[in-house]
């Protein structure tokens, strides 16, 4: 592929499955970590392993002068960003009345302020090659909303909106924008969850299961790849028929 693809969050989970597969497809991986650079370098040795490129560069999404120097070292190292996943994400459970304005204001600063910093360092360089894509990923809970998670609810609402007037807005410059929506997961984010409520979860999925980051990651690699070339705008539901 030769084409350079940066994944935020990718040091684990969902993001390190993101990573893996773009690596194993042939793009140069940038693998973007805040602060577990160890797990970084991990993901990064086994994408150059399986015969790939990939480097660990460390970034707050929610700092904008961070943002700008992860694109000038990418640039530097790997080459102009042509596709880009934001992918880093915060998950917390706790009853709105209970929310503090700090709590309220991370989650809006990592996942929507985060994607948008990366998005608009990414995109002069695909409008100046009329070509990119950009994938966002929400949740299933952005579509619909959870109890006891509205701020996370909201803020991956907002990366919907976003995505599909960004689709709008880039088309004309040969740029896709798109939305991943994952469902129950087994990843890190749910550590804080019984295996009984994973159990539940389970069991109110139409597939009876939870998903995986492969699962994830497959339609990540799908919406960048040139048999998506004609789809912009969507939000690809990845939750087992969880959210129909």
């Amino acid at each position: 592929m030769e084409k350079t693809a940066v994944v935020t969050g990718a040091s684990r989970g969902i993001g390190a499955a993101i990573a893996t597969a773009l690596g194993a497809d042939g793009y140069r991986v940038a693998v973007c970590y805040r602060s577990q650079r160890e797990k970084a370098e991990a993901v990064c040795r086994a994408i150059v392993a399986n015969g790939g490129t990939a480097v660990p560069f460390q970034v707050n999404v929610a700092e904008e002068e961070s943002v700008q120097r992860l694109f000038r070292q990418v640039r530097e190292t790997l080459g102009p960003t042509e596709i880009l996943i934001n992918n880093a994400g915060i998950a917390q459970q706790k009853l709105f009345s209970d929310l503090s304005t700090s709590e309220w204001d991370e989650m809006f600063a990592v996942h929507v302020r985060g994607a948008f910093l990366c998005c608009r360092e990414a995109l002069p360089e695909m409008i100046r090659r009329k070509w990119g894509r950009i994938v966002n990923l929400s949740s299933m809970w952005g579509q619909v909303g959870a109890s006891c998670e509205v701020h996370y609810s909201a803020a991956k609402a907002a990366l919907i909106g976003m995505t599909k007037a960004l689709a709008q807005e880039e088309g004309p410059s040969g740029i896709t924008v798109n939305c991943v929506a994952p469902g129950a997961v087994e990843t890190d984010m749910m550590r804080s969850f019984s295996q009984e409520d994973k159990a539940v979860l389970a069991d109110e999925t139409p597939l009876c299961r939870l998903g995986t980051p492969e699962d994830v990651a497959q339609a990540v690699r799908f919406l960048v790849s040139p048999a998506a070339s004609f789809i912009t705008g969507q939000v690809l539901g990845v939750n087992g028929g969880f959210v129909i």
